[in-house]
């Protein structure tokens, strides 16, 4: 008989698109308040490798992470993406912008070994997670680099993330050391 593994816990990631800083505030905010204390900020860089949101978003688009400190179960993904799914739905209503979309909240998790995205949208090298939600590994970990695949969106294929990656890695592996 083959035993069945419970997963370790994971770090819960949240990225963040959003129209202006203001935005990128409330989302934050909003991201603390339903999901607990984020324990490490990435700097707020451009999303300038490509246009896909600009429509939605507008064209000065900012994306930021935010790691939560709490390390999650990994079968919470799907839950989690619903709920970001109505944090935007919600921020729209009330940002007041000539946007449609101005925040766009993408969850994923960190293990050590790789980075890993939830999605509403199905592709070949998606698999469906329950509830309507997909993910995907965006990147795996593996001898101290962060390696991407052809699917990997672009900017995370441009390495800029890679630092405040490897910064919450490393703090979920200390985490996991201490037995939180």
């Amino acid at each position: 008989m083959w035993e069945i593994q419970t997963p370790r816990p994971v770090k819960l990631i949240v990225g963040i698109l959003a129209a202006d800083t203001r935005c990128l505030d409330a989302a934050r905010a909003d991201i603390l308040e339903i999901f607990g204390q984020a324990d490490l900020l990435s700097p707020a860089y451009p999303f300038d490798m490509t246009e896909y949101y600009k429509d939605q978003t507008g064209a000065g688009i900012l994306r930021q992470f935010v790691s939560i400190e709490r390390p999650i179960d990994p079968g919470q993904l799907a839950d989690i993406k619903h709920k970001t799914n109505q944090m935007e739905k919600n921020m729209a209503g009330r940002l007041n912008t000539p946007f449609p979309r101005p925040v766009n909240l993408d969850p994923g998790y960190i293990e050590p070994s790789k980075l890993v995205l939830a999605s509403t949208k199905n592709f070949a090298h998606r698999v469906y997670i329950g509830s309507g939600i997909w993910a995907e590994v965006t990147l795996t970990y593996n001898k101290g680099l962060w390696q991407v695949y052809p699917y990997t969106f672009p900017d995370f294929k441009s390495g800029r993330y890679n630092d405040f990656l490897s910064e919450v890695r490393e703090k979920l592996v200390h985490q996991l050391r201490q037995g939180n």
